[in-house]
């Protein structure tokens, strides 16, 4: 049964602080194609690439995404098949969502996604515990 929306993925942005940590980190990267690597490749793939993005979660928040534009095989140095998930290079920040810790990465329908920050919020520079808070008591619009 597929959902209303695109399907997204779910994963946790091991090594860096926040959305800036990402984003200095991917600056670095060599032009072309940005991807993650991961073990294995969605089942749900087509749903994942009509519109699909990867939302990152740090230090137990959802606070960006990045649009998914592709699922590709590669091989590690260890012989061992994976799946790159390629990404756009545009970062969008979200609003700031808690998740609780989990191992690769999971399904996150569209219904359950944490919208995107509009414009130049200013919720966009609170620390991401007091920005869930804050929404969590309506103080923090969100949008339908």
């Amino acid at each position: 049964m597929v959902g209303r929306g695109p399907l997204h993925l779910l994963k946790l942005c091991v090594g860096a602080d926040g959305v800036e940590d990402l984003a200095e980190w991917q600056e670095r990267q060599p032009p072309g194609a940005l991807s993650h690597v991961t073990r294995t490749r969605p089942k749900r793939a087509a749903e994942v690439l009509d519109g699909g993005s990867l939302y990152w979660v740090f230090k137990g928040f959802v606070l960006a995404r990045q649009r998914i534009l592709g699922l590709e095989p590669v091989v590690g140095a260890d012989g061992i098949a994976r799946c790159a998930i390629v990404l756009d290079r545009s970062i969008v920040r979200t609003e700031a969502h808690p998740r609780r810790p989990f191992q690769g990465w999971r399904y996150l329908p569209a219904a359950e996604a944490p919208p995107d920050l509009s414009g130049a919020a200013e919720t966009d520079r609170l620390p991401p515990d007091l920005g869930a808070a804050l929404s969590a008591l309506g103080v923090v619009r969100r949008r339908a």
